[in-house]
């Protein structure tokens, strides 16, 4: 048996062929809520997360990889970056979607214009339209109060399509492809889906907000100099609205900060008008939703999976135009509504004039004065920012509970239809978009407290809460795919998104409810993902339990990303952070296609992270993710093949410390009779794992301490004559 162990080996060894490299399969397509939902939750991942645990952010240097360590740069550059340059890449420069000269609110300013020679003011040639002159009128006055100049050729967009090929169709100008010149980063427009998804254009509005808060949390001085805001100091005239340009003070942190948070605020704005004027559905046609006066039991219009846009070609010197708008999937989708809402919610908070609970806070109330963007109706008698993004945040969530959340079985549903006016429900829950729809039904009740709408979103929650632990979990830390009402749970093999978002929406739920039973759960959860997905000598995730071949969509890493984020806030999981690192190291960053200057780079792979810089990239993508890649995960690396197994060894168990369950690994160069027992310090016997004769090589054994103490405990190895004993710790 020895013999042919090593004649095995030997063969690997000599035929070269098995890799464990992470394989790009699929770079043509790139899904904009997919991706984007990544770019949000690697952003959460980032900074904030990296500040949350403990890093001083002013340690790092970007073009010094893993400095002061691998923690702190994983999370505070590089998940930081990849997520700028997804939004970046969406909003400004691949043209994925309609151009903000055709917004609701560039229209609306145009045809206010009353100067007959306003067409040609702005960009020096009439060519008979207002909006591009509106356009640009606007984003000259960004310029002015950030005291930074606008990109070459940009193409902002308020509505982003649901896909499209990311393969660039011309070579990019290395000198200009940045702030120069965006022109050479378009995408082939003939290779778009032109069609409108609320959870592709709501999942690009979360990234809006996200980078617009940090970008607009304080303000700078003309030599960039941060300033923070303390109620007091204002860009804006002393008791004016309207920008002051002699006292020295800027929108932003920065200056690029300060113009690039303004136009995020005016793509994410025309994005919720957008939503709430021209696609709410009846069921028969496309129109409006006041939402002041929107009570579903009067008649509900939602907001419909697919919409198709007809483009015309109007001006050599203008964007193409929507002329038509088509419902193509007439569903109401879960995913598609928490998506929009959760880029609602946020900017809802961002723009409230009654919260003053932090500098970043203080620094938002000019912004949302009357200048640059309209004053809440509270101050004006007019609707303005903050009651747009209010009211999509009601119409979402009431609409939410009237089509999807069936009451009888306490649970929302996937997919649910407007049939004759009236709801037909589907069937059919997946534990991913249950555990989202939990995560961000938390800030409804955050942003809503004390209103109606609070008190009945917190007995949804807690009533979806209880069906997840009720009835797609199996009580010992697998959570299910999905449940179908009047069938039961998909017994198929658990996948990591579905085991993922349970834990991230229940640590959601208790946060709300302080219910103990959702926090056992998420942590028999969380215990579950690392001992039965997370392999640790391969330093990456199954996708499928059981299936050591993985295959990685941004979805599914965005999923991962957040629940060990959430696990260590939460849970206090003190590995996870380490896990995460490793996990993103050994396969974000190969999914990461390119990179640009932000993070590091100068040119070819001048960070040394194994990204290359973006006009070095050799199939041409820009900065975004790959669609698809795998990986074997029973060959650990390229560089590693499998060595010869001459001797004994026991391994450091993994993780360590852990809690409660961890692995223990061990070679055996021929077979023997072995036992592996754990003792605690007084060397009382607390558990036998392996007490019996196995084949010679690689084993790994799972030590589930659950009914121990706290402490430090030793393993013991003995096969044969050898023998070996080490140290492990349990932190509950």
């Amino acid at each position: 048996m020895k013999r042919l162990f090593f004649t095995l080996l030997l063969g690997v060894i000599l035929t070269g062929n098995i890799i464990s490299q992470v394989q790009i399969t699929n770079t043509t397509i790139f899904k904009t809520h997919e991706q984007l939902l990544l770019a949000n939750e690697i952003n959460e991942s980032g900074e904030p997360f990296a500040e949350a645990i403990g890093y001083n952010l002013d340690d790092l240097d970007p073009f010094v990889l893993n400095t002061p360590d691998s923690i702190s740069y994983t999370l505070g550059i590089e998940n930081y970056e990849y997520s700028r340059y997804q939004l970046g890449t969406i909003i400004s420069r691949s043209g994925l979607g309609l151009h903000m000269i055709w917004s609701p609110m560039i229209g609306q300013m145009a045809g206010m214009e009353t100067d007959p020679n306003f067409d040609g003011s702005m960009t020096g040639t009439p060519n008979g339209f207002k909006e591009d002159d509106e356009m640009m009128k606007m984003v000259m006055h960004f310029s002015m109060l950030a005291n930074q100049a606008p990109p070459g050729n940009p193409f902002p967009q308020f509505a982003e399509f649901i896909s499209g090929d990311p393969r660039l169709p011309q070579p990019i100008d290395p000198i200009n492809f940045g702030w120069n010149d965006f022109s050479t980063l378009r995408w082939d427009r003939t290779k778009m889906d032109k069609t409108l998804n609320p959870a592709a254009m709501g999942q690009t509005l979360m990234k809006q907000y996200l980078w617009a808060q940090d970008m607009l949390g304080a303000f700078h001085d003309s030599d960039d100099n941060g300033i923070d805001a303390n109620g007091i100091i204002s860009p804006d005239s002393t008791g004016s609205i309207h920008f002051d340009p002699t006292n020295n003070v800027f929108y932003g942190g920065n200056n690029l900060d300060g113009f690039i948070g303004q136009v995020l605020v005016a793509e994410g704005a025309n994005k919720a008008m957008f939503l709430i004027n021209s696609l709410a559905y009846d069921g028969t046609a496309l129109g409006s939703v006041d939402p002041m006066t929107y009570d579903p039991a009067n008649g509900i219009k939602y907001f419909p999976h697919k919409v198709a846009v007809t483009e015309s070609n109007i001006s050599a010197s203008m964007p193409p135009k929507p002329v038509a708008f088509v419902v193509t999937d007439a569903s109401s989708s879960l995913w598609d509504q928490v998506s929009f809402l959760w880029g609602t919610l946020g900017f809802q908070n961002m723009s409230d004039p009654n919260n003053s609970s932090d500098p970043a806070h203080l620094a938002y109330k000019p912004v949302f004065d009357g200048d640059p963007f309209p004053a809440p109706m509270a101050q004006t008698g007019m609707p303005g920012v903050f009651d747009l993004f209010m009211g999509t945040s009601k119409v979402i969530t009431m609409n939410l509970l009237a089509m999807h959340f069936n009451t009888t079985a306490g649970t929302f549903v996937d997919v649910s239809n407007l049939v004759g006016g009236a709801v037909q429900q589907g069937t059919t829950i997946s534990t991913f978009e249950a555990g989202y729809t939990l995560a961000i039904l938390k800030q409804v009740v955050e942003e809503f407290a004390g209103s109606p709408l609070e008190i009945m979103v917190r007995d949804a929650i807690t009533a979806q809460a209880n069906f997840i632990v009720n009835n797609l979990y199996d009580g010992a830390g697998k959570f299910y795919n999905s449940f179908t009402i009047g069938n039961g749970a998909d017994n198929s093999a658990s996948i990591v998104e579905a085991q993922s978002a349970a834990i991230r929406g229940l640590l959601a739920a208790y946060q709300v409810t302080y219910n103990n039973n959702y926090l056992t759960a998420a942590e028999a959860g969380y215990n579950y993902l690392i001992s039965n997905f997370y392999v640790p000598n391969a330093m990456a995730f199954r996708t499928t339990d059981g299936n050591d071949i993985a295959t990685y969509t941004p979805l599914n890493f965005a999923a991962v990303a957040g629940a060990l984020r959430e696990a260590k806030l939460v849970l206090n999981k003190q590995e996870a952070p380490l896990i995460y690192t490793r996990f993103f190291k050994k396969v974000g960053n190969k999914m990461q296609l390119s990179e640009a200057e932000s993070s590091g780079e100068t040119g070819n792979d001048s960070d040394g992270d194994g990204v290359p810089y973006t006009p070095d990239q050799a199939d041409n993508l820009p900065p975004v993710f790959a669609t698809e890649a795998t990986l074997n995960l029973l060959i650990t690396s390229v560089n590693e093949q499998p060595a010869l197994i001459t001797d004994y060894k026991l391994n450091q168990n993994y993780p360590n410390p852990f809690n409660p369950s961890t692995v223990i690994s061990y070679q055996l160069p021929e077979d023997n009779n072995v036992t592996l027992k754990v003792f605690n310090l007084l060397g009382a016997e607390v558990a036998t794992l392996v007490s019996g004769k196995q084949t010679s090589g690689v084993h790994k054994i799972t030590f589930n301490a659950a009914n121990l103490a706290s402490g430090i405990y030793f393993y013991k190895l003995q096969a044969g004559n050898y023998t070996s004993v080490k140290k492990l710790m349990l932190l509950k």
